[in-house]
């Protein structure tokens, strides 16, 4: 009886191990040939509160517009401050958008300006109730008073999203009315669907909601739920925490192969790139990624029906070398900036979790809140 336990055993261990090196392997000899495609039509770039919350000189907004218009960015999430718990923002958080705008309209005006609108919700123990139906009102009066301002659209960046969640659902149906009403854009911003839908009723089963071993990842069926309700899709595709360059490229070829083919026809896709120190930067950061996002596009049958691209997250960690690096990974340019060149130092005022690694919802929110906010009161001493 022990002997066989023991040969059951090690035929188990002989084909896990047999199967990762299947994998690993594949992996490898998949990452070496070079993509023959390049970027898509569509592009995006995740922005700090800042810019709708403090006031810029002429010179800022010029030297934005020439990094929108030159890293061809059709499109930009502005943060304009966390919502309440009770689903509002008041204006004081985004008192410059209307310059910002007036100043983008002048000098790109190519590029769409939309409100990049979230907050945690409480499955993952922050404020938000969208299970109240007075909330997801206050949401809407919320994104009309942006839109009054004059934002192209409403960017939803609300974690975390399980896949069976209906209220979001009911929000993003009701918040489409008002934006197609204006003629005005609705996107939203979604973590990377699982590797495979039937493991989400095993984690429900299994794990409470709410802890960090249960992903808040979309299945098939929610992605494309979503997806008939908005115009854009931003795939939230980082952290991928992958042991090597070639993993972290499969990583992000598999998610973007998966993607376009289950909502390209769809909706417009935006899939997530970093520019931050990511949790394993050996193996995940900009070139690896732009060019995973590349083959998962080279394996398509065919093209999207509808534009796609890449988002860049995030413009406070994203040097004059990092888009160097966009320029030739994505957009298909060769000339990179001279060898040995520095990354730019942070600016003060971006948030301090902005420059070791991707922050939690939570931060994002409450951290350009709470910069801006301490801004405010040093200038007043």
């Amino acid at each position: 009886m022990t002997r066989r336990l023991v040969r059951a055993v090690a035929w188990v261990c002989a084909t896990l191990l047999g199967a990762s090196v299947i994998f690993f392997g594949y992996a490898w000899f998949d990452w070496q040939p070079e993509p023959p495609v390049y970027g898509g039509t569509a592009n995006a770039l995740w922005a700090r509160h800042q810019w709708a919350g403090e006031a810029h000189t002429e010179a800022e907004y010029r030297a934005l517009a020439g990094t929108l218009t030159r890293n061809r960015i059709t499109d930009v999430f502005f943060h304009v401050g966390p919502l309440t718990g009770d689903g509002r923002i008041p204006p004081a958080r985004y008192g410059h958008a209307a310059e910002l705008l007036a100043a983008l309209r002048r000098l790109a005006p190519g590029v769409r300006a939309q409100a990049y609108v979230g907050q945690v919700e409480r499955s993952g123990g922050g404020p938000l109730d969208l299970r109240a139906p007075a909330t997801r009102a206050h949401i809407l009066d919320a994104d009309r008073a942006l839109l009054d301002v004059g934002f192209a659209g409403i960017h939803y960046d609300i974690e975390p999203i399980y896949p069976d969640d209906r209220n979001f659902l009911d929000l993003l149906t009701r918040t489409r009315e008002v934006t197609r009403a204006r003629g005005r854009l609705l996107s939203v911003a979604l973590e990377q669907p699982g590797l495979a839908d039937w493991t989400q009723p095993l984690f429900r089963l299994v794990l409470p909601r709410g802890s960090t071993h249960y992903p808040p990842r979309p299945t098939a069926a929610y992605l494309k739920a979503v997806a008939d309700r908005v115009d854009q899709v931003a795939i939230m595709t980082y952290d991928s925490e992958a042991p090597t360059r070639a993993l972290a490229g499969w990583h992000f070829a598999h998610h973007t192969e998966r993607t376009l083919s289950l909502i390209g026809d769809r909706v417009t896709v935006f899939m997530g790139v970093p520019t931050y120190r990511s949790p394993t930067p050996w193996a995940e950061d900009l070139p690896t990624a732009l060019r995973g996002v590349r083959q998962g596009v080279a394996r398509l049958r065919r093209p999207p029906r509808r534009p796609y691209g890449v988002a860049v997250y995030a413009d406070w960690t994203t040097s004059d070398r990092d888009w160097a690096a966009y320029r030739a990974g994505w957009l298909g340019e060769t000339r990179w900036p001279r060898s040995g060149a520095t990354r730019e130092r942070p600016s003060d005022d971006v948030p301090p979790y902005a420059r070791g690694h991707r922050p939690s919802a939570r931060e994002r929110h409450d951290g350009q809140l709470n910069l801006t906010l301490a801004i405010h009161a040093a200038k007043a001493d």
